[in-house]
């Protein structure tokens, strides 16, 4: 038999306006430009810009005749008063507008014309190549990845043309047909290696004894170029350690990656536009929020106004209950915009005035060896909100500094002690490591042992393999592949 019983239970629950705010705050500002934009789009309740100054009569019936079907008031379930009685809604709640105009950061984002396999097509058109070839041609500039290469065999590509385009073609046809693709420019386009990059880029260049020694240097004896064996590249050539290093000084001349010169690849070219700005006002830091993250928006008048005629209206029909509920629910919603809207403001500045204290010798000087460690806790407790709120705030928001524009999450550091028990920043050992390496001698680059050997020195008792680690973090290579002549 089956039982019937009551259980109750503790849980929380976001409501839909907390669950709008979070959403709000992790968006940056473009994309919170964008939001809002939306939101006005499915709201005509929420106007944009300043609104007029405009008073309602206060001095309004509050008695209302019941429906004459019997149905429950409509005043019972809304009450209208909310939504026109300035008293019960101060005009500061249904508007966010505290900001100058000047505050805009009006920069636009900007997008790239011609494509890169556009810009190769477009080259094909000077070529003199039946349909087969030109078939063919047009296939394997659609192969060219956006680095400029083709990744492909040549087998594959035979039967991939079979199979999507219909052509039945052989791999020498298609070897020459990629010879043709490997002249157009930018040069090195159409490789299918890095050497025959190279090579291709070499083979363009004004022959000089430079240029000739680098080509040989690339075709016999790539391997050890790439892994700078300085010293059996010297005597396979019979060359002078001078005649290296300028045969050398072409080859780093080179592009590795062609498709990257080319102005118009697929992407667009990304515009951060700044959330916050720090500038130093006589000695002391001083943080605006951008203006565009502080829109002009209110409540549609013409909305509340509705309200007001139903209000004064004797007989009520539900034709005009349904408008009227329809009415409340899009000024509901407008409020609730306008209220996550002002909290964002709110949030974003409070969490960024707090880093902003927390890392200040940062911002008055622009070392980053003054960064202090810092987790999103630290911040959390300060401020009194949840870590999440936070992450939030730091993944995907940028800050204006005078060392140039910086995201956010930057600053966030775990810290390590040092030889005298002090706390800091990863962050700081890091540029201290890259200092160091920029600062070696390159002809004998210091090996990691070395390295952790000299941070030990300053203070920084680190590991070897800790130094392996920041130092792959830092995009530097190992010292083998440091090294100069």
């Amino acid at each position: 038999m089956l039982k019937q019983y009551l259980n109750f239970k503790l849980s929380q629950k976001l409501s839909p306006q907390q669950i709008q705010l979070m959403k709000l705050i992790q968006l940056p500002t473009q994309a919170f430009e964008q939001r809002i934009s939306q939101e006005m789009n499915e709201n005509p309740a929420l106007e944009g810009g300043k609104e007029e100054a405009e008073k309602f009569d206060e001095d309004i019936d509050d008695n209302y005749d019941d429906y004459d079907d019997g149905n429950e008031s409509i005043e019972t379930e809304i009450n209208v008063d909310d939504y026109l009685s300035d008293d019960e809604v101060p005009s500061y709640k249904l508007s966010a507008n505290n900001y100058s105009a000047d505050d805009d950061d009006t920069r636009m984002p900007y997008a790239a014309g011609m494509s890169f396999n556009q810009h190769l097509l477009a080259q094909l058109n000077t070529y003199r190549l039946d349909d087969e070839e030109r078939e063919i041609a047009k296939f394997l500039v659609g192969s060219v990845d956006e680095a400029g290469y083709i990744r492909r065999d040549i087998q594959d590509i035979v039967d991939d043309l079979a199979f999507t385009q219909n052509v039945y073609t052989t791999e020498e046809k298609v070897e020459k047909v990629l010879e043709v693709v490997q002249e157009l420019d930018p040069a090195g386009v159409g490789a299918r290696s890095l050497k025959e990059c190279l090579f291709i880029q070499l083979a363009r260049r004004e022959q000089n004894p430079d240029v000739e020694l680098a080509t040989k240097i690339i075709e016999n004896s790539f391997e050890h170029f790439s892994k700078k064996h300085y010293k059996k590249l010297i005597s396979k050539f019979d060359i002078t350690e001078d005649q290296l290093r300028d045969a050398i000084h072409e080859i780093e001349s080179l592009n590795p990656k062609p498709g990257g010169a080319v102005v118009g690849n697929n992407k667009m070219v990304e515009h951060v536009v700044p959330d916050f700005a720090i500038r130093i006002v006589e000695g002391e830091l001083d943080l605006t929020l951008n203006g565009r993250n502080a829109p002009e928006l209110h409540v549609s008048r013409e909305y509340s106004n509705m309200l007001k005629g139903y209000k004064e209206t004797k007989k009520k029909t539900k034709t005009q209950k349904d408008a009227v509920m329809f009415i409340k629910q899009k000024l509901d919603a407008a409020k609730w915009f306008i209220e996550a809207i002002q909290q964002r403001q709110q949030t974003l500045f409070v969490t960024m005035n707090s880093i902003m204290h927390h890392q200040k010798e940062f911002f008055l000087t622009g070392d980053e060896r003054n960064l202090k460690p810092m987790i999103l806790k630290d911040i959390a407790d300060k401020i009194h909100m949840d870590i999440s709120t936070v992450s939030r705030v730091a993944n995907s928001k940028y800050v204006d500094t005078p060392y140039g524009t910086k995201l956010i999450k930057e600053f966030f550091s775990e810290s390590m002690t040092n030889d005298k028990g002090e706390e800091v920043s990863t962050r700081e050992i890091k540029k201290i490591l890259e200092i160091t390496i920029s600062e070696e001698d390159k002809r004998k680059p210091l090996t990691d042992d070395k390295l952790a050997k000299i941070l030990k020195e300053k203070g920084y008792p680190i590991a070897r393999r800790t130094i392996a680690k920041y130092r792959e973090q830092l995009d530097l290579p190992v010292a083998r592949l440091r090294k100069e002549i």
